[in-house]
């Protein structure tokens, strides 16, 4: 086990897929007041690696999230995606949220093509990938059905799909299974893992769940109380594939132990 809690990766900027350095956020309310929601943010994501991000509720990490998906812009510092400006590398980036926000009025099949439609690329090997990737997550015979037909954990892996289908570098997701029951999530955690590891994505991944984090994660980046800033940045050596049997394993509760015990956690967050 190594915890680095000073310096980021040793990835360098033109190598590393997402580059965060010193990112901050700070916000002026409606009264005058300057509120810092982040501030001196410093860690790299290497291409195809696996990196969560926990933190107490309130601490900036969907805030975090959202700035290095373009969708927010900071206030210090600067995000690179493969060297570049984020705002130069959009199209590299998928995010998928807590809610899948699918249209109930198009099928799975055509929830997944959406992306391709706003890019004018909805072409017949676009149709082809998109249905490669509903067999993929094992919803192949599930591509004419509506969202209303599946179940919370099948919606997900639509969202999952229809973030994959553009071919993104990286992977965004904010809490994707934070809405989900304890079997469910299990399973999808299991799914996440599999997918990721078939495609070879680079995945920044926000959750509440310690647990989940450290079994999921190659990396766990732990955020300090606001304003957010990195507190530790944990490397997980856990073996690849990991099974549920890790859930169990002493090595696994010593790192859910260590994250706890940076966040002042006295129970394990579920």
């Amino acid at each position: 086990m190594s915890i680095d809690s000073t310096a980021p990766t040793g990835t360098t900027d033109s190598a590393a897929a997402i580059s965060v350095k010193g990112v901050g956020m700070t916000y002026t309310s409606r009264d005058g007041v300057a509120n810092t929601v982040l501030r001196g943010c410093d860690f790299d994501v290497a291409p195809g690696e696996f990196v969560s991000i926990v933190g107490q509720s309130g601490g900036g990490k969907t805030t975090l999230l959202k700035i290095i998906s373009g969708l927010l812009d900071n206030t210090e510092g600067e995000v690179l995606v493969r060297g570049r400006h984020v705002r130069e590398a959009l199209h590299d980036i998928a995010m998928v949220f807590q809610s899948p926000v699918l249209l109930p009025w198009r099928n799975n099949l055509a929830n997944v093509m959406l992306p391709m439609e706003f890019r004018k690329r909805a072409t017949p090997e676009a149709r082809k990938h998109a249905q490669e990737l509903l067999e993929l997550v094992g919803l192949g015979d599930k591509a004419k059905k509506y969202s209303y037909e599946l179940s919370g954990g099948m919606q997900q892996r639509v969202a999952i799909c229809r973030a994959l289908v553009s071919h993104p570098e990286i992977l965004l997701m904010d809490e994707p299974f934070g809405a989900l029951d304890a079997m469910t999530r299990d399973s999808m955690n299991v799914e996440l893992q599999r997918i990721w590891q078939e495609t070879g994505r680079s995945v920044l991944f926000v959750t509440h769940s310690i647990p989940e984090a450290v079994w999921l994660g190659d990396r766990v980046v732990v955020l300090g109380d606001r304003p957010g800033r990195i507190i530790a940045d944990i490397r997980v050596e856990l073996p690849r594939p990991r099974t549920k049997a890790h859930r169990y394993s002493d090595e696994f509760a010593s790192y859910v132990a260590q994250v706890e015990a940076l966040l002042g956690v006295t129970a394990a967050i579920s």
